[in-house]
């Protein structure tokens, strides 16, 4: 059942006669009732299991019901072809709920147990298989399984179609279980219609270890649209490493939980090719990379390798070696917005980042836009949560 809208696919009835029973014998004697006849057994239970039995093409949010006639329903269970019990609630007007929804083609077999107003319990099987669905909905997430991050990264689930409507958008979200060691405030936040993210309301405390499961298999995500496979993970949070970036001083101030490490002289982005000024996180790491300044809409001002790059924004915005701008570090701005580092500096700050780690950019004349990489910490609290499609935070 979904939005009010059900899929009727008909009734399985099974009914158990009984032979009624008689009295010890005739005239006066023999028990209640009047002098001489039987005591008449009461009415012999039947249940009807919705979807029927042998039924094909179940919706996987259409629900399961049992309804006892001259009786009470007093179970209903749902398992697959393997025997598994899915999980669900039953409630009070024989409706079965599972708690994540079923899986697409699949065959599942409900067993219902009631019992009649003459005492004698009476049981019922179906046998049903849900859609195969023509549009499907597949999935990606981040950080990797396993991996060791940050304290400011984010869980990012990335979707093959586009989810639009609030409604369709709830679903997901109530799809998605978090896990934490360490039960903190969080929430889901949409950043487009292919993407929600979550993340803490503070940075993830150290040490924290994160599941986060992705029941998306028989969910509904639009017209016609279903998804067929969970996906899940599983990641640690490493020590806090907050690196300050300031324009002002042209340093990079490196600290592992709270405690300064090291201090870098850097150059940053010249007046036009100004750095983003803003929170980031360390997206990702590459020992060399090709710098073209046609991918900035730049085409000929520079083409070269780059080495120890660690990455800030999706519009190209790295820390890395910059032996050629050595002597303008820590006192003037040469780059084309990227953050210049020396090599033993950039090297070494490349093998102390971990992916996640919180990149901070203070002074400059350009502010980083929600959406350019991984940024979830460019909203405040309730602007991230005012892009959740339940309105609500969640405790790991």
């Amino acid at each position: 059942m979904r939005n009010g809208r059900t899929v009727l696919v008909g009734t399985f009835t099974v009914a158990v006669l009984m032979a009624a029973g008689c009295s010890s014998g005739g005239g006066s004697g023999g028990g209640p009732g009047a002098p001489g006849k039987s005591q008449e057994p009461g009415p012999v239970a039947k249940l009807a299991i919705t979807p029927a039995n042998g039924t094909k093409k179940v919706a996987p949010d259409a629900g399961v019901s049992a309804k006892a006639t001259d009786g009470k329903l007093t179970k209903l269970t749902v398992a697959d072809a393997k025997g598994h019990e899915v999980s669900g609630t039953l409630g009070a007007d024989g409706t079965w709920h599972p708690k994540w929804p079923l899986r697409p083609s699949t065959a599942y077999t409900v067993s219902a147990q009631a019992t009649g107003t003459d005492g004698k319990p009476v049981t019922a099987r179906a046998t049903f298989t849900t859609i195969k669905p023509k549009r499907t909905l597949e999935s990606g997430m981040a950080p990797l399984d396993g991996e060791k991050v940050g304290v400011g990264m984010p869980v990012q689930l990335l979707l093959s179609r586009p989810v639009t409507t609030q409604q369709d958008r709830a679903a997901v979200e109530k799809s998605l279980e978090v896990r934490m060691s360490k039960p903190v405030e969080g929430a889901w936040s949409w950043v487009s219609d292919r993407e929600v993210q979550f993340r803490p309301r503070e940075y993830w405390p150290t040490g924290e270890k994160v599941t986060v499961v992705a029941h998306l298999a028989g969910l509904r995500a639009g017209q016609d649209v279903w998804g067929t496979k969970d996906r899940s993970l599983t990641f640690t949070v490493g020590d806090e490493h907050i690196t300050e970036i300031s324009n002002k001083t042209h340093e990079a101030v490196v600290r592992k939980n709270g405690q300064v490490v090291k201090t870098i002289p850097v150059s940053l982005g010249k007046p036009g090719d100004d750095s983003w000024s803003g929170t980031m996180i360390a997206q990702e790491k590459a020992a060399s990379t090709l710098m073209d300044s046609a991918t900035i809409g730049k085409p000929g001002e520079y083409r070269t390798t780059t080495h120890w790059n660690v990455r800030m924004t999706y519009s190209g915005t790295f820390f890395h070696s910059a032996p050629w701008s050595t002597g303008d570090q820590g006192s003037r701005n040469v780059s084309h917005g990227c953050v210049n580092a020396s090599p033993a500096n950039a090297k070494w700050f490349y093998r102390f980042t971990q992916r996640g780690d919180i990149i901070e950019v203070t002074g400059t004349s350009r502010k980083l836009r929600f959406g350019n990489g991984p940024t979830p910490w460019v909203k405040s609290w309730d602007d991230w949560l005012a892009g959740s499609a339940l309105g609500k935070s969640v405790n790991g």
